[in-house]
């Protein structure tokens, strides 16, 4: 790795219109004295001037405060906020004094070695800006000492200007996940947590530091996820006299995290997002460096039907081979047998961990039905749920201490058993190689293309019992050892696919889409609830890697009846499917969903790789969203509704991302059926025939919306009609 600038007391990373520069102190770690726009070429002469420009005090200024963040605070450099660090031997708090041994420069990359040679601790940072200006940090902890570190916690931070004056979290519960909650930018130390044991309905999700309130399109936004599956802090420090910071790491229960000599402790990876462009842009940040990872699915996304809402626990052979019948003809192309396949699995209180066939209900094996799947032209996925057990299963009974859980709880002495399951342990080899073999061998014999794997409960009081005989709490284990068993299961049969499924939502990290393919967003096939859920969903997660089906009318989670083609065209926006019995339509169903499934093919590989689009609107009814082709050729675009329109002369939409030198045409796309709005006004672009139309009237003046109804959606094609100018 090169220097980038001659003075070694700098580093500077640039990539993708973002910069990072941190400042290397004769003692001391690194100061990170500029996170966000890329600020070009910057000599020696130049970064001294920006140390000047931004130093809060020069000699012989004596405030006791922090003048700038270390890549890793602390109250020895005079922070008087949450330190990034804290450790705990024999019961006493450890204070390092840290020594930059090695500092290992590129031009997006930075590797920060340090030590305390008197507490035997060494640290090991990594900055790095990935694909598309995306910023991640992680930290390792080294025991080089003699004696036994407990670490309390490691977090990642960087800091964000005083400009920042907002501050959006999220919350949400099943089955409507990713409410966000903006407010002032508190004062103090704060810190979100999730103790779950998974990442939760109600996650901190990303935590955004704006300027003013954060619109779609435009203002500087400062945003944070951890890539990691179980439980978190996020955390802001905005105190009066030091930089703010933003933040995360992993949240670490008492004696879970304990160093013996020559061990590491690794954190998850926070990702840092900066953005001059408002929310778009902190997604097109997080899109760009996800797409751009080389284990990103490629593969045109198929279309889905997966088999719950259709047939629930009532598994029939004959019923569910008509069901797999009727998807291929209407073009679907991923036919998913979900959960109730198994050993003695009537309802949802009995058999998990089984991971057998049940012969009473599937009397030939699953074999015949793989094989009419495959026959069809389909992939056959199979739901399971690996990480849990029924107490009423041949596993709990042959095996209760792999139950992960305090002993005091199995069984739970007033029979709450968090729906009547329990969490399998695997971080116990044996439980973990059991698990492994039972879903290797059903892949191997039925060719399983693609696992729905669930995760349905939280780890409440999980006790894990250690190779020392020691009790200590078992989320980090448990979550490493879950991460380690999919590694395992897709590097064992290659092209298998699998999806995070955690009662819907509550499990769509980057720490487990590492090894998984896309994400459940949610149990909730509502379009109307789906439309916000899917919206900040996409905040990090790119549409190919978010399942979104349609579902029946009304639907099963809230009871609420919409129109299909409202349906169709909220699924749209995601990796599409349907979770529905077919069997059940009408012929001008068939027709309808027939017509989707071919509209969804023609228009998925725009979606999937194009840039996604919000407008920014004043009517709290509207939900427009739009997918842009990287050459800005393309794009479709949905306007839905989820209330009524306050005007009744609804306002123009901006199709943002078009290049306005070019002309375009554009249609509704209407085949699975028309939205309603009111006929008092009816646009011309909504005729019949494409309209063409300069680019530059999309952009900057936008297009007339009719009076829709509440819970109706315009599907909105625009091709290109001219090179540009």
């Amino acid at each position: 790795m090169n220097a980038l600038v001659e003075d070694s007391s700098w580093s500077v990373l640039r990539r993708d219109g973002v910069a990072v520069v941190v400042a290397h102190p004769e003692v001391g770690l690194p100061l990170v004295l500029h996170w966000g726009q890329d600020l070009g070429e910057l000599s020696p002469a130049d970064l001294r001037a920006l140390d000047s420009a931004t130093s809060r005090q020069t000699a012989p200024g004596t405030l006791d405060a922090a003048w700038r963040p270390s890549l890793l605070p602390q109250e020895s450099d005079g922070w008087s906020g949450r330190p990034g660090l804290l450790v705990v031997s024999d019961g006493v708090t450890l204070y390092p004094r840290w020594a930059v041994t090695e500092a290992e420069r590129d031009t997006a990359e930075l590797i920060v070695t340090a030590q305390d040679a008197h507490l035997g601790l060494t640290l090991r940072s990594h900055l790095q800006i990935g694909a598309g200006g995306l910023v991640l940090l992680r930290h390792e902890l080294l025991n080089d000492g003699p004696t036994v570190v407990d670490v309390h916690w490691l977090e990642a931070t960087l800091p964000v200007p005083r400009s920042a004056d907002h501050l959006t979290q999220f919350t949400g519960r099943w089955p409507r996940e990713k409410v966000p909650v903006t407010t002032a930018m508190p004062a103090g130390s704060t810190a979100r947590q999730t103790r779950r044991g998974r990442s939760g309905h109600d996650a901190p999700w990303v935590t955004l530091a704006s300027s003013g309130t954060p619109r779609n399109r435009a203002g500087e936004v400062w945003a944070t996820h951890l890539g990691w599956s179980a439980d978190a802090t996020h955390r802001v420090d905005h105190l009066t006299e030091h930089s703010t910071l933003l933040g995360a790491g992993e949240l670490v229960r008492p004696g879970e995290i304990r160093l013996t000599p020559g061990e590491t402790y690794r954190t998850p990876v926070t990702y840092f997002a900066w953005s001059a462009a408002g929310l778009d842009g902190v997604a097109d940040r997080f899109h760009t460096w996800m797409r751009a990872r080389p284990q990103h699915v490629t593969s045109p996304r198929p279309l889905v039907l997966n088999t719950w809402e259709a047939v629930y626990f009532d598994h029939s052979p004959a019923k569910l081979e008509r069901l797999a019948r009727r998807a291929a003809a209407v073009g679907v192309e991923r036919f998913v047998l979900d959960d109730g396949w198994f050993h003695s699995r009537r309802d949802d209180t009995t058999g998990l961990g089984d991971w057998v066939v049940d012969h009473d209900v599937w009397p030939e094996g699953l074999d015949p039905l793989a094989g009419l799947v495959h026959e069809l032209g389909m992939q056959f996925g199979l739901w399971f749920e690996p990480e849990m057990v029924n107490l009423d299963s041949d596993l709990a009974r042959a095996h209760p201490e792999w139950i992960l859980s305090n002993p005091a709880a199995v069984p739970s002495p007033d029979g709450l058993s968090f729906r009547t399951q329990y969490v399998l342990n695997l971080a116990n080899p044996d439980a973990w190689e059991h698990v492994r073999s039972q879903i290797s061998t059903l892949v191997a014999q039925l060719g399983i293309d693609f696992i729905k794997w669930d995760h349905n409960r939280d780890l409440a009081e999980p006790v894990h019992v250690g190779t020392d005989g020691a009790a200590r709490p078992g989320t980090h284990v448990q979550t490493r050892a879950a991460y380690a068993l999919i590694a395992r299961l897709k590097a064992d049969h290659p092209g298998l696919e699998i999806e995070s499924c955690s009662s819907g939502g509550a499990r769509t990290d980057l720490g487990i889409l590492e090894v998984t393919d896309r994400v459940w967003a949610s149990d909730s096939n509502d379009p109307l609830e789906r439309q916000d859920i899917q919206r900040w969903t996409s905040l990090v997660l790119p549409p190919e890697l978010v399942g979104a089906h349609v579902g029946p009318s009304p639907a099963h989670s809230s009871g609420r009846s919409t129109d299909l083609s409202y349906r169709v065209a909220t699924a749209l926006q995601g990796h599409a499917g349907f979770e529905w019995d077919l069997l059940t339509c009408t012929d001008d169903e068939l027709v309808a969903v027939a017509a989707y499934g071919a509209l969804y093919k023609e228009l998925r590989s725009l979606v999937h790789t194009g840039t996604m689009v919000h407008a920014d609107t004043v009517d709290p009814a509207l939900r427009v969203t739009g997918f842009v082709s990287p050459d800005r050729t393309a794009g479709v675009w949905t306007v839905a509704t989820v209330a009524s329109p306050r005007d009744a002369l609804t306002e123009r939409v901006r199709l943002d991302g078009l290049d306005p030198a070019r002309r375009y045409s554009v249609r509704v796309r209407d085949e699975a059926g028309a939205a309603k709005w009111h006929r008092w006004i009816t646009p011309g672009w909504l005729g019949k025939d494409a309209m063409d139309i300069p680019g530059s009237v999309l952009t900057g003046v936008g297009l007339q919306l009719p009076t829709l109804w509440p819970m109706q959606a315009l599907i909105i094609q625009v091709a290109a009609t001219t090179p540009p100018e």
